[in-house]
């Protein structure tokens, strides 16, 4: 453990350059004492590493100093492989980059593990888009990409409904489910926010204004993006149903409702009967929509409330009675 955390520390100080004792011992989640027991026992095996006094002092490694790869495990030159999605990072226009950089790591190996990017290709392929979507990237996605790379200011139409003309500060772009999104702050809004989400496959124009933009420094893409998720799933799923669900049907309502959905039922589930069915809370998005994913748990979930969705279940249940006794 603490060989990998020595490890960790060296790259950390090769990729920032400077860091004090408190950046350290956040980003390896240990104390600044052990950050100093590390720093000392790095100085000893005879890593260049010195400490600057002052405002702005810290830890740096003398004269460039950079370690070799040779301490890889091949499960961790394998991942290396595999860290990069080509086909994200070609619809980027980084195709060439991610392959230069790959064949920097493969000369970096010692030659016991040269043969790592063949393994892991032979055994992992990350297809990332979505079934049935449309090939290849969004026109557009290069230059939104470009912008976001320089923090440039655009000019973008949009079509939703009707085209509309936005001037934004493009923060980043997400890939999800094969389909690609644009975070991006309204330029002329007051203040840190608010920040926009628009498809990629929607935008009918970019032009760069040719400006740059100064980037909220406290703006979290990751952070931002799940917030955005939560928050569509919550005003999509603006409707409840309470259902009694067998033990087989809370184990299959993953796989009729959306995720979000299940963890919430899962979460809000009373202590089971005799039988082992409990009673709970399903966030849904209408009574017609929840009829349908419903009904694919068949007779492993009563529907208590509300009162309109149950007798649409009574309903269907009838008519696939009728049908079964015809036959």
């Amino acid at each position: 453990m603490r060989a990998s955390r020595l490890i960790s520390l060296v790259l950390l100080l090769q990729a920032r350059e400077s860091m004090t004792a408190a950046e350290l011992a956040r980003e390896l989640e240990v104390s600044e004492r052990t950050v100093y027991r590390d720093i000392e026992a790095l100085s000893a095996a005879g890593v260049p590493v010195y400490a600057e006094q002052g405002r702005n002092g810290g830890y740096r490694l003398v004269g460039g100093y950079r370690t070799r790869l040779t301490g890889l495990s091949r499960e961790e030159a394998e991942a290396l492989f595999l860290a990069g999605l080509p086909g994200p990072a070609g619809d980027l226009g980084l195709a060439d980059a991610v392959a230069a950089a790959q064949l920097k790591v493969l000369a970096a190996l010692p030659a016991a593990l040269r043969d790592a990017p063949l393994h892991a290709g032979r055994r992992f392929h990350l297809d990332a888009p979505g079934w049935f979507g449309e090939t290849g990237p969004p026109p557009l996605l290069r230059d939104l990409a470009r912008a976001v790379w320089r923090d440039e200011a655009v000019e973008l139409r949009y079509r939703r409904g009707r085209e509309v003309t936005r001037r934004l500060h493009p923060y980043g772009l997400v890939l999800k489910n094969g389909v690609w999104y644009l975070v991006a702050r309204v330029a002329d809004a007051p203040g840190p926010g608010p920040y926009r989400t628009y498809r990629v496959d929607r935008v009918a124009a970019v032009r760069a204004l040719g400006e740059t933009f100064p980037r909220d420094a406290d703006f979290d893409l990751a952070g931002h993006w799940a917030g955005q998720v939560e928050r569509f799933l919550r005003s999509m799923l603006g409707e409840e149903a309470t259902v009694r669900l067998s033990p087989a049907g809370m184990r299959r309502l993953r796989h009729a409702v959306e995720p979000y959905a299940a963890r919430r039922a899962a979460e809000r589930a009373g202590e089971p009967d005799e039988r082992g069915w409990v009673t709970t809370t399903l966030p849904v998005e209408s009574p017609e929509v929840a009829e349908t994913e419903l009904l694919a748990l068949g007779p492993e979930v009563e529907v208590l409330d509300p009162p309109e969705l149950r007798e649409r279940m009574a309903r269907s249940a009838a008519r696939l009675a009728a049908l079964y006794r015809g036959r």
